[in-house]
C-alpha cells in the first residue's frame, strides 16, 4: 500500500502536523525518524516533513561560453539588457540544498504514492511547495492542506477538507508571475541603473525592485516636502468659560471653514492674521451667553477587523512596533502559540457561517479574567455577537479572512 507525503512549510509546522493528524482516525500515530536537521515523521500510511522556507530559487543569467567551454556570469554593460530568458530555470539556494534533497529523498520513494501540499495557506507558501517538485520532476498525484489557523481543531477541519491542486493552479500562476516579474524588473532595472552610475568609472551598484523602488520614491517625496516645507504663524483664541458646575477651557472655531487644496495647512481653528485673531478675543472677552446641553442616544459602529496592514499600522502608533516585528509577532502567535488565524491576510472580514465559532471563541474569552474577558462577558450577555455585513461577508473573502483569536 503506498503512503502519502506531507510537505509543510517549516519543521515546527511539521511537528505540529504529525501531533494533530495522530488524533485523525485515519492517520494515526508517528514515530520521529532521521536526525538533527533532517528529522520528519513516519506511520503506516503518512510521512511528515517540511522545507525551511524557500529551498529553489530562479537561475540567474549567464552570459557567452567561456574558453572552458561553460557559459560566464551575464556582463554588467547595457549590451545584454534587457535579459530576459526563453525559459525561466530554477535552482537550489546554496545554504538549504541539505534540505531540498532530503525532501526530494521523501518525493522519489517508490512507496510514496502522492503528495499534500500543507505549505502556508497563501502565495508564497504555494510556490515553495511548486517549486520543489518542479525542479525535482516530480509527478505525483498533489493535493492541498488548507489551514486558517494552527490550532488541532482547525488542522483536523483543513485535513477532512483537502482542496485539490487544480483548484489552487490560479494562486500558483500569480505565485509564479510574482516571482518571475520581481525577478526581471528587479534584475534589468538593478543593472541598468548600475551600468548608468558606473559609467564615468568604478562600479556603483544600485539596487532598485518592483516594490523597494516605490517605496522609496514615496520616502524620496515625503523627504522633499519637509525640506520644502516654510513655516507660517497663525494664531488660535482659546477662552476659559464658567458655569454653573465649574469650568472649562474652550476653543474658537471657524464653522464656516472648507477644506482649501491651495492652503494644505489651513485647520478649522487656526488664524493666519493676528489683528484676526486680536478681534475674535476682543468681541468675546468678558460676555456673557447662554449653553444649552442635549443628550440623545446614539450608535456607534464597532471598528472592522484587522488586516496584516491595519494591525501593523496599530501596533506601530501604539507600540512602537515596526512592520516586521509585527508581523513577526503575529507569526509566533499562529504557529507557536496557536493564538491567532492566518496573520498573513489581506482580508477584514469574517465567513457568513463563522458566527458560532465567534460565539465560542468570544465565549472562552469571556471566561478569563482581566479587562479583556469583562469586555467579552458584555458581548456576551448583551447579545452584541450578530450576524452583521460589516463583520461577516462572504463576498469581501479570497483565500483567507480577518486576523481573530
Amino acid at each position: 500500500m503506498s503512503k502519502t507525503l506531507i510537505i509543510a512549510e517549516k519543521p515546527s509546522v511539521a511537528t505540529d502536523l504529525s501531533r494533530a493528524l495522530a488524533k485523525a482516525p485515519e492517520v494515526g500515530k508517528f514515530e520521529k525518524k532521521g536526525r538533527g536537521r533532517d528529522i520528519y515523521f513516519e506511520n503506516n500510511d503518512f510521512v511528515v516533513t517540511s522545507a525551511v522556507g524557500h529551498l529553489v530559487e530562479l537561475k540567474m543569467p549567464q552570459g557567452p561560453i567561456g574558453k572552458n567551454g561553460k557559459p560566464r556570469n551575464l556582463p554588467w554593460n547595457f549590451d545584454v539588457l534587457p535579459a530576459i530568458p526563453n525559459k525561466f530555470e530554477l535552482q537550489p539556494i546554496e545554504q538549504s540544498e541539505t534540505r531540498l534533497k532530503q525532501v526530494l529523498r521523501l518525493c522519489r520513494r517508490k512507496d510514496v504514492g502522492d503528495i499534500i501540499n500543507a505549505c502556508d495557506a497563501g502565495r508564497e507558501g504555494e510556490l515553495i511547495f511548486r517549486y520543489i517538485l518542479e525542479l525535482g520532476k516530480i509527478d505525483k498525484p498533489v493535493k492541498r492542506l488548507w489551514m486558517q489557523s494552527m490550532t488541532q481543531g482547525a488542522i483536523l477541519d483543513a485535513w477532512n477538507t483537502l482542496r485539490s491542486d487544480e483548484d489552487m493552479q490560479h494562486l500558483a500562476d500569480a505565485a509564479k508571475c510574482r516571482s518571475e516579474s520581481d525577478w526581471l524588473v528587479g534584475l534589468n532595472s538593478t543593472r541598468a541603473l548600475t551600468c548608468f552610475r558606473s559609467r564615468h568609472g568604478g562600479f556603483n551598484i544600485t539596487a532598485a525592485g518592483r516594490v523597494q523602488t516605490p517605496t522609496l520614491a514615496i520616502l524620496a517625496r515625503r523627504e522633499n516636502e519637509i525640506r520644502e516645507f516654510i513655516p507660517e504663524p497663525y494664531s488660535e483664541v482659546h477662552a476659559d468659560f464658567t458655569v454653573e458646575k465649574g469650568e472649562y477651557v474652550g476653543r474658537w472655531i471657524n464653522e464656516n471653514w472648507k477644506r482649501d487644496p491651495k492652503i494644505p495647512h489651513s485647520r478649522a481653528e487656526r488664524i493666519w492674521k493676528k489683528e484676526d485673531a486680536e478681534a475674535i478675543r476682543t468681541r468675546c472677552e468678558g460676555q456673557t451667553g447662554t449653553v444649552s446641553e442635549e443628550q440623545k442616544p446614539t450608535k456607534q459602529a464597532s471598528p472592522q477587523l484587522y488586516d496584516l496592514t491595519t494591525l501593523q499600522r496599530e501596533a506601530s502608533s501604539r507600540y512602537g512596533f515596526s512592520a516586521k516585528r509585527t508581523l513577526q509577532v503575529a507569526q509566533a502567535l499562529y504557529e507557536k502559540y496557536k493564538m491567532l488565524t492566518y496573520p498573513r491576510t489581506d482580508s477584514r472580514y469574517l465567513p457568513e457561517d463563522y458566527l458560532g465559532q465567534v460565539h465560542e471563541t468570544v465565549g472562552s474569552i469571556a471566561e478569563q479574567g482581566g479587562e479583556l474577558g469583562a469586555h467579552a462577558r458584555h458581548a456576551v450577555s448583551e447579545k452584541l455577537i450578530v450576524p452583521s455585513k460589516r463583520v461577516f461577508n462572504n463576498a469581501k473573502i479570497s483565500d483567507h479572512f480577518a486576523i481573530i483569536p
